[in-house]
């Protein structure tokens, strides 16, 4: 008598199946990974700020206090950073002002006539301005620092706006021919053309057709200059000579007095907070039209 013995074979199973995350049976560790990471970077980040924030309001006897929560809780830092018998903060938040808004329009209307310029023509040795252009723009300000102090000391500028505004043009308008360079070599030229065609002038088609298409990079690019001016310290800390007339609030701040025997961290942490704020502000609430600004130029329309 001959026997049979009946075998079964599994289907074999896709390989795209089997290398497949089984979902609901286990963790995913590379997500758990990634949100680990990411808690880390954001904490590293935002400790100095929230450490500032509670110095800011703690009463200035308990300035070495290890209580990392808000304790002896007091609104007198603040009025003693605008407390001008010791400090002229308030001056100086007004010079960051007048300085940043200078930097920001003469590096805004130079940088959008280079840029255009950059990008419409088309000429031997492009590339390499851009190039000279960008490699500009990461030129250390201590090496320039001693040559500016000797020539604006021979035409008497120390201590004047236009010694503490005129170096940051040199750095922010690499940072904005580069951005609008960029942009505007992305953008469509048929609609300049079809201006010029309805019989517009050169000057009226970039007034009326280009510039308000270019808007978005345009603002964004006058944040970051603006922003840059701001937190500037090197240049203003030397070119300023000392002068509290001029000098910006991120000078302010490092001069930062409270008064006779008293180290003014808090008042100096208040100081910080006043000028820190109102930037955060800005950039999360207009976030969604700088990002747009960035990333105009780097996708082909």
């Amino acid at each position: 008598m001959t026997t049979t013995t009946a075998t079964t074979t599994a289907p074999p199973v896709p390989a795209a199946l089997a290398s497949a995350p089984r979902r609901g049976r286990g963790i995913n560790w590379s997500t758990v990974g990634t949100a680990v990471t990411t808690m880390i970077i954001v904490v590293w980040c935002l400790a100095p700020f929230y450490w500032m924030l509670v110095l800011a309001f703690r009463d200035n006897d308990h300035t070495f206090s290890t209580d990392p929560w808000f304790s002896h809780v007091t609104l007198d830092n603040f009025r003693y950073a605008f407390n001008a018998e010791y400090n002229p903060f308030a001056r100086s938040l007004l010079n960051s002002l007048l300085i940043g808004a200078v930097v920001t329009a003469v590096s805004m209307v130079i940088g959008v006539f280079a840029a255009y310029a950059l990008a419409r023509l088309s000429f031997r040795g492009k590339g390499f301005v851009l190039t000279v252009i960008l490699g500009a723009s990461m030129f250390p300000g201590v090496a320039i620092l001693t040559p500016l102090f000797q020539l604006f000391s021979s035409w008497h500028w120390l201590g004047t706006y236009q010694a503490l505004a005129l170096p940051q043009v040199s750095f922010s308008l690499p940072l904005a021919v580069y951005t609008l360079t960029s942009f505007f070599a992305e953008m469509p030229w048929n609609l300049e053309e079809a201006a010029r065609v309805d019989g517009a002038t050169s000057g009226q088609a970039f007034r009326l057709v280009i510039l308000p298409l270019a808007a978005p990079a345009m603002f964004t690019t006058a944040i970051l200059v603006f922003l840059a001016s701001w937190n500037e310290y090197l240049l203003s800390s030397v070119l300023s000579n000392g002068s509290t007339e001029v000098a910006p609030s991120t000078v302010a701040i490092a001069n930062f007095t409270a008064g006779p025997h008293i180290v003014p961290y808090t008042q100096t942490m208040a100081a910080g907070l006043i000028v820190t704020v109102p930037l955060i502000v800005v950039v999360l609430l207009l976030q969604r039209r700088i990002v747009s600004g960035l990333t105009a130029g780097g996708i082909k329309g």
